[in-house]
């Protein structure tokens, strides 16, 4: 038996989230073309006959850090280096090499291996694949190599094995059915989030969270299970509440519908949904908020 941790690390927008999502088999880590879009380390959980591995998704590593929450979000990343048995380190082939990416600072300070796992091939030159290589093996320790596209399903199957050689003999840390260490709160204010990055601009989705005031599991009339969730989306100032909520609260419906949708398929049942909309000024750098969120 093999078990152990396997930590994803890289800058924003790298393709972390899409790989683990594509490892686990499941939909673990929210994914839009937003860089940030994972603020939290998350684990996803695979299991087979004869192995079990702990993926860890972490948020991208903010080279410049604007608020507290940046920091937090940083220091999620550079705790993986504690508890990896390897650290899968995801570069973006189309992303610029920079001797000061803050990552390499990161992945230095590791005892664990480190695999490079070099994403988005198939927008690539073969090259550059080449190129990329021989430019990180110069800066880190790299004990091995894989050029993927974290899309496509296919590309994981190889990565996977690799992975598995790599994992110390042990018994598994968490039962076989076991997916996540998260709860299904957690994941239902991700979704939110999720729909909030997609519907909205560039500025708004980056100032807002998601909180989950009440969480009921109860009936239809017809006797069926139904969730009753109440969520609040909390922005930094009532110009941002008022496109939230849009002309006579269209937006915030038109959000509220497209994340029951996906929250009813997550939950396999049907979704109450109750979403208002608060200011919390400044909250990105307040401590009991950071708190109050996870952070």
């Amino acid at each position: 038996m093999k078990s152990g941790f396997v930590n994803i690390i890289g800058r924003p927008n790298a393709g972390k989230s899409t790989l683990m999502n594509a490892l686990v088999g499941e939909r673990m880590s929210i994914i839009t073309h937003k860089p940030q879009t994972t603020r939290h380390r998350i684990i996803g959980i695979l299991s087979g006959e004869n192995f079990q591995i702990v993926f860890s998704d972490t948020p991208g590593y903010v080279k410049k850090p604007n608020y507290k929450m940046h920091e937090v979000m940083n220091r999620f990343v550079e705790g993986t280096i504690e508890d990896a048995d390897l650290m899968l380190f995801v570069f973006d082939l189309t992303e610029e090499l920079e001797d000061d990416n803050p990552v390499i600072a990161v992945l230095k300070k590791t005892e664990a291996p480190i695999m490079l796992v070099l994403n988005k091939k198939d927008l690539v030159a073969p090259q550059r694949i080449q190129d990329v290589t021989g430019w990180w093996k110069k800066r880190i320790d790299i004990k091995e190599m894989v050029a993927i596209s974290a899309l496509n399903a296919d590309d994981t199957k190889p990565l996977l094995e690799k992975i598995l050689e790599y994992l110390p003999e042990g018994e598994p840390f968490y039962p076989p059915d076991q997916l996540t260490d998260r709860s299904e709160r957690f994941f239902v204010s991700e979704i939110i989030r999720e729909k909030i990055l997609v519907q909205f601009g560039d500025e708004i989705p980056y100032s807002t969270e998601v909180g989950i005031e009440s969480f009921q599991e109860t009936k239809t009339n017809a006797g069926e299970p139904l969730a009753r969730i109440q969520a609040v989306i909390y922005v930094m100032r009532e110009s941002q509440k008022a496109i939230i909520l849009g002309k006579g609260g269209a937006a915030v419906k038109k959000l509220g519908t497209s994340a029951r949708i996906d929250i009813e398929t997550f939950l396999q049942t049907k979704v109450f949904l109750e979403i208002t909309v608060k200011v919390r000024d400044n909250w990105r750098d307040d401590d009991r908020s950071l708190q109050h969120f996870g952070y």
